[in-house]
This record gives C-alpha cells, structure tokens and sequence, in this order.
C-alpha cells in the first residue's frame, strides 16, 4: 500500500466503509485500544456501493474502495456471513440479502432451519457451520490489503439470546456452551490487543489487522 507499515493511528481519521449499525458499533470496540479516530460511512451519508462481487474479499474491497476514494481517507470495510456446510456454503455472501430488505433476521435464521430441518440435519454433526468475515483496508489510490477470520461452530434451533446482531443467537462456536446471542461482546470477541485469543471472526480478523498494520500482537 502507499503508506507504509505498520499504520500510525495518530496519521488521521480512519473511514469504517458500513452503514450497518451492529458492525459499526464492533468496529469502534475493537479499534478503541488501536488508538484509532474513526467515522463511518453512515456518518458521512455516503452512498451504498451495489455488492456485485463473489467472495467476501471482492464484496469488502468494493465498499472500502468506494469508501477510501470518495472522502480519500483510509476505509476499512468488512464483508463476512454465515457458511453452513448442510446448505452448500448459504447463506455465505448473500447472508445480509437472507435478511430481505427489513434485515428481519429472526425471519432469515427460520429459513434457515427449515432449509437444514428439509436436509435431514438434525444431529449436531450435521449442523457444522462457520462465521465468516473479510476485512479490507484501502487507500484513496486503489490499494487494498486483506485480514480474514474464521470461526467453526454449530447451528442451532431454536436461536437462544438477545446480545448481538445478525445470525448471532442461531451460531454456537466450537467449545462454547453458549450462543454468540448470549454473550456479551467483550466475550464474543474474545480479544484484547496483546492479551487473548480472540474467539469471534471479526475479532481475529482485527487480530490479523493489528498484528500486520500496526505490529500490535
């Protein structure tokens, strides 16, 4: 990228490419002990750019790009969903459009268990399934750097939990007793800058974040 690394977070404002208000509130949480200033394209009204790609990394570049070339800030975006193995990889990338315009997520993880319940998936094994998130970080001139993180669990019914957003009450992660509904953030992601591991996907893709553009373990 044009700056070099690691990124100094006093060099200005950093652009949070989203307009989803769950997202926004666990990206300042997770940028605070950064030492990031950010704002967020919901902030500065900017437009909604048409998520046309198919994977994660080329739907995260479009919004960071446009994000990054409009204001000529640095953008970083996130694209991420919910993979069920049962279901081909859906909702994946389309995760969000499951949502349908109202973003009635109660209504997308119903269909979703009527689609696993259709598939004859009703053991724990095969109900196997993995949050997905992409981050993309781009500067005004075109160049985009990725941090991808991954977490196994299970999908389950019915979804249990009011913490969150999204698909979080439906997803059980791997060695947890408890939904990503029921916990609070603090324990979903699981991570401090330098202390733990982190434990949900967008987490450990600022894990990723931190480690590479800014030397922070």
């Amino acid at each position: 990228m044009t700056n070099a690394f690691p990124l100094d977070p006093a060099g200005g404002p950093l652009l949070i490419a989203s307009h989803n208000g769950g997202k926004i509130a666990e990206f300042r949480e997770l940028l605070a002990p950064l030492g990031f200033t950010v704002v967020s394209a919901a902030d500065k009204a900017l437009p909604e750019p048409e998520e046309t790609g198919s994977t994660f990394e080329e739907n995260a570049a479009i919004k960071a790009l446009a994000a990054a070339r409009t204001t000529g800030l640095l953008a970083l975006s996130d694209d991420s969903g919910l993979v069920v193995d049962a279901l081909g990889g859906d909702p994946g990338i389309y995760s969000a459009r499951w949502a349908g315009p109202e973003k009635d997520f109660t209504m997308a993880m119903r269909q979703i268990e009527e689609k696993l319940q259709a598939a004859g998936a009703n053991a724990s094994a095969q109900r196997t399934g993995r949050f997905v998130a992409v981050l993309c970080l781009a500067t005004p001139e075109g160049e985009t750097k990725f941090y991808r993180g991954e977490v196994e669990g299970t999908i389950v019914w019915p979804a249990r939990g009011a913490l969150g957003f999204g698909y979080d009450p439906c997803f059980l992660p791997e060695g947890e007793t408890r939904t990503f509904g029921e916990m609070p953030s603090q324990e979903k992601h699981g991570w401090v800058p330098g202390q733990a591991h982190a434990l949900s996907h967008r987490a450990r893709a600022f894990q990723l974040f931190a480690r590479e553009a800014l030397g922070v373990a």
